[in-house]
């Protein structure tokens, strides 16, 4: 695996990449201690047997500068991935986004369409954040700062992000806790509860009438067991977009492509296949 840093949309990106094809770049959760690679390592031999598999730290996590623009989190999380795209001369790929990272994808397609070949979006925020309160699983993730701890990041993890929580091992709570302990994320962390109005009203996207107009091929994967972002945001998305599938896993939480690894990986190669121009 090719690993380097880029400049792009004014941070620096730590990327991993490997494969040959089509690109197909893979955007992680916004859980403390997230970052690119471990999240998807169930995902990217599977899929570099057919594609260029791109996997970033997002702006704030990982080895990537940790300055996200808080007045608008999703936008500047889409320039980040964009500039990734730039700085690889790739003119267009298939984006695939779990969680926040989902929220970059969509954005990304809602400002520049054309750079998005297919959309994969595995429950992803800002989908009619207005009109509810948060989960318990929202709520949890946004409490972990500013006193991190691995209690707290464990309950997370195996009570909120995935459905059963064996799957996840201690070293895999334990390689996520030294992340959360950045001093920089602790002093500025990615993923907060937005400050005013208008931030508020950008992270849900459902808000945008783009959204109506967007059609990119676009798969909805989400777990019927998810307690960070609810299930119904599937249905919400399939109603208003005009190029959507939706795909519901029973007995799987917020982690589909950990969970249901295997079918997640057919899935996405089937999808990209089936979509190339």
């Amino acid at each position: 695996m090719n690993e380097h840093t880029i400049k792009a949309g004014g941070h620096e990106i730590f990327v991993a990449e490997t494969g040959t094809g089509p690109a197909v770049v893979l955007l992680h959760d916004g859980g403390p201690g997230a970052s690119g690679v471990p999240t998807y390592r169930a995902n990217i031999d599977a899929l570099a047997k057919q594609y260029r598999v791109i996997v970033p730290d997002l702006p704030g996590y990982g080895r990537s500068s940790k300055t996200i623009d808080q007045s608008d989190p999703f936008g500047s999380l889409a320039d980040g991935v964009r500039g990734v795209l730039d700085a690889l001369d790739i003119e267009s790929a298939t984006l695939v986004g779990n969680s926040y990272g989902g929220s970059a994808a969509l954005r990304l397609a809602l400002d520049t369409p054309r750079r998005v070949d297919n959309l994969v979006l595995m429950g992803p925020g800002g989908i009619g954040t207005t009109k509810s309160l948060p989960t318990k699983g929202l709520q949890h993730l946004l409490g972990y700062y500013p006193k991190p701890s691995r209690e707290k990041l464990a309950t997370f993890i195996r009570s909120y992000l995935v459905f059963d929580g064996s799957s996840i091992s201690d070293s895999m709570i334990d390689e996520r806790y030294r992340a959360s302990l950045d001093p920089e994320v602790i002093a500025n962390p990615p993923l907060r509860r937005p400050s005013g109005l208008k931030p508020l009203l950008r992270m849900d996207l459902t808000r945008d009438r783009r959204l109506r107009r967007l059609d990119v091929p676009t798969l909805v994967l989400w777990g019927t067991k998810d307690k960070v972002n609810r299930p119904s945001g599937g249905v919400a998305l399939v109603r208003v977009m005009p190029n959507c599938d939706l795909v519901l896993f029973a007995n799987t939480g917020h982690w589909v492509q950990w969970e249901q690894a295997t079918r997640f990986n057919q899935l996405i190669a089937d999808f990209v296949g089936g979509h190339r121009g």
